[in-house]
C-alpha cells in the first residue's frame, strides 16, 4: 500500500470518528461549565450593587457583552410614585423616539400577557398574543429582537429588550441555548432589581422622592475618597427656601408641602444622572456633583436659582413667588484641602449662611475669605 492510501484509511479509522464525536461533547460541556462560572460572576456583580442607576447599566451592558448586541434596553417597574414600568435612561443603542412616552400601565395587556409567559419572545410573538388592537409603540419604537419579562417571588418587576445580534460567524439569530441564558440571567437581573429597590425606597424621602441625609452624607464620604485619590473637583451645593415659614403660616402645611416638592423637583431636573441630590432637613437642600470644578458648580447652582426665581407656584389659585438661597463648596486639590464630607458640606452651610445673611436669593462660593469665621446658627 502507498503512504497515501494508508493516510486516508487512518482519516477513516472508526475510533478517529468517535474521538471527534467526544471532543465536540466536550467542548459543548466546557463551554456550558464557563457560562456557569460566567452567570455567577454575574450574580456577585449585580446583587453588590445596590446603587440603581448603575444596576441598570450593569444589567444592560452585561447581556451585550454576553449575546453580543449593540442595543438594549429595560423598562423597571417604578411603584415609589407610579404604577407603571418605565423605560430606564440609560438604555443603549437602541432608537429613543422623543415623541414617545417610554412608560407602560401595569394594567396594559403588554404586561398582562408578558406576565403570563416566562419566556424569550420575539416582537412577532408579543404581537400575536395580544388583543387585536393593543397599542405596544412603547415596545415596538425601539425594534427590539428579543423581549425578556424579569420575574421576582412570581412579580414581574421589569422588561428587558434585546437588539439584534452581531454576526460573528455564528449569525444573528438567538438560538434556543441563547434564550435560557438570557432567561438566567434576567432571574439574576430581578432579584437584583429587587435589593435595589429596597435599598432606594429606604433611602429616599417620600415626599420629594430625593435622597435621605444619611444616605446623601454615605454617598459623598465614597465619593470625596474617590475625588482625593484621583485629583478629580468635587462640588457640594446647599440650599435653603427663603421664608419658607410663611407658606405654611399663609396658606397651610399642604401648600408648603407643594413649594417643597416642587423646588425639589427642579432641584432634580437640574442633576445629571451620577449626581446625587437630597432632602438635608426641613426647607434645605443638597446636591452633590462628582468631577465638577468651582466653575461649573456655581454655574448648576445659578441655573437652579434663576429657574426657582422664575417658576409660577400656583396652588390652589394662589401665584405666589420663591426664592431659593445657595452655598457652594468644591474640594479641588489645588485650592481646598478638606478631607472628610462633614467639612466639605459644613463648608456649603457657611457660604448659605452669608448668602441669606446678605440678602437671600444669592449664590455664594465658600472660599476662605468669605466663610472664616461664620458661624452658622443652630
Amino acid at each position: 500500500m502507498s503512504d497515501d492510501f494508508n493516510l486516508d484509511e487512518n482519516i477513516l479509522d472508526p475510533s478517529l470518528l468517535v474521538s471527534d464525536s467526544m471532543q465536540s461533547a466536550v467542548d459543548m460541556y466546557e463551554k456550558r461549565i464557563y457560562d456557569l462560572q460566567q452567570l455567577l460572576e454575574i450574580s456577585r456583580s449585580l446583587c453588590s450593587t445596590l446603587e440603581y442607576s448603575t444596576l441598570i447599566e450593569s444589567i444592560l451592558y452585561t447581556c451585550m457583552c454576553q449575546m453580543h448586541v449593540m442595543g438594549a434596553g429595560i423598562f423597571v417597574f417604578d411603584d415609589i410614585d407610579s404604577n407603571s414600568y418605565n423605560l430606564a435612561s440609560n438604555h443603549t443603542g437602541m432608537d429613543h423616539d422623543p415623541t414617545i412616552v417610554y412608560s407602560i400601565q401595569a394594567t396594559n395587556p403588554i404586561i398582562q400577557t408578558l406576565s403570563l409567559r416566562n419566556e424569550a419572545v420575539t416582537l412577532q410573538d408579543l404581537k400575536t398574543a395580544l388583543p387585536q388592537g393593543t397599542d405596544i409603540k412603547e415596545i415596538e419604537s425601539l425594534h427590539p429582537t428579543l423581549i425578556i419579562p424579569l420575574f421576582h417571588k412570581n412579580r414581574m418587576n421589569g422588561i428587558l429588550l434585546m437588539g439584534e445580534r452581531l454576526d460573528l460567524g455564528e449569525g444573528t439569530s438567538y438560538s434556543e441555548y441563547d434564550k435560557s441564558q438570557l432567561l438566567a440571567i434576567a432571574s439574576l437581573a430581578a432579584v437584583a432589581i429587587n435589593n435595589a429597590s429596597l435599598l432606594e425606597k429606604s433611602s429616599t424621602d417620600m415626599m420629594t422622592h430625593l435622597k435621605l441625609k444619611y444616605f446623601f452624607f454615605n454617598l459623598l464620604t465614597d465619593k470625596l475618597d474617590m475625588a482625593i485619590s484621583q485629583k478629580q473637583p468635587l462640588g457640594v451645593l446647599m440650599f435653603d427656601i427663603d421664608f419658607f415659614k410663611k407658606f405654611n403660616d399663609t396658606w397651610g402645611h399642604a401648600c408648603g408641602d407643594y413649594v417643597l416638592k416642587t423646588v425639589a423637583k427642579i432641584i432634580k431636573s437640574n442633576t445629571r444622572e451620577h449626581d446625587i441630590a437630597s432632602r438635608y432637613g426641613g426647607e434645605e437642600f443638597t446636591v452633590m456633583l462628582p468631577n465638577t470644578t468651582k466653575e461649573d458648580s456655581m454655574q448648576v447652582a445659578e441655573r437652579i436659582r434663576k429657574q426657582i426665581e422664575a417658576f409660577d407656584f400656583n396652588y390652589e389659585n394662589q401665584h405666589m413667588k420663591v426664592t431659593i438661597s445657595i452655598g457652594c463648596s468644591v474640594y479641588d486639590s489645588e485650592i481646598n484641602h478638606v478631607t472628610s464630607a462633614k467639612d466639605l458640606v459644613e463648608q456649603a452651610d457657611k457660604a448659605l449662611y452669608v448668602s441669606k445673611r446678605n440678602g437671600r436669593n444669592q449664590v455664594t462660593f465658600a472660599d476662605a475669605e468669605t466663610i472664616n469665621n461664620v458661624e452658622v446658627p443652630e
